[in-house]
């Protein structure tokens, strides 16, 4: 589960329907080649190959890829522990990414309000 306090340090996801590698890179604040090895480690996590066979992400994609990084290097979750934890919260994963959907939304939506009032 991604920490709410921490998810301030990350910048809002762009309401976009696909992400570079790049992009998600510095979104998430993990280096491409990082995200390269998690797809590999997490069956969760799927990119989708399109022109020139680049990688493309979705927003769901990136919301796990945050999840991810917070079981990783905030909770000091192992690699099997993060993907044992994620596997065992199927459940909850649904209700989890629609909490963090909603946080961004209520950012993006604060972000627009900003720009109306000035």
């Amino acid at each position: 589960m991604l920490d709410p306090a921490n998810n301030a340090e990350l910048p809002p996801i762009p309401g976009k329907l696909y992400f570079t590698i790049g992009e998600v890179s510095g979104l998430c604040a993990v280096k491409p080649h990082v995200l390269r090895y998690w797809e590999q480690e997490f069956p969760q996590l799927k990119s989708i190959n399109r022109r020139g066979n680049r990688r493309y992400y979705q927003r769901q994609d990136v919301l796990m890829i945050r999840q991810i990084r917070s079981l990783l290097y905030d909770q000091g979750f192992t690699i099997g522990g993060a993907r044992q934890r994620l596997s065992g919260e199927n459940q909850k994963e649904d209700s989890t990414q629609s909490r963090q959907l909603i946080n961004q939304m209520i950012i993006e939506l604060e972000e627009v309000l900003g720009t109306l009032k000035s």
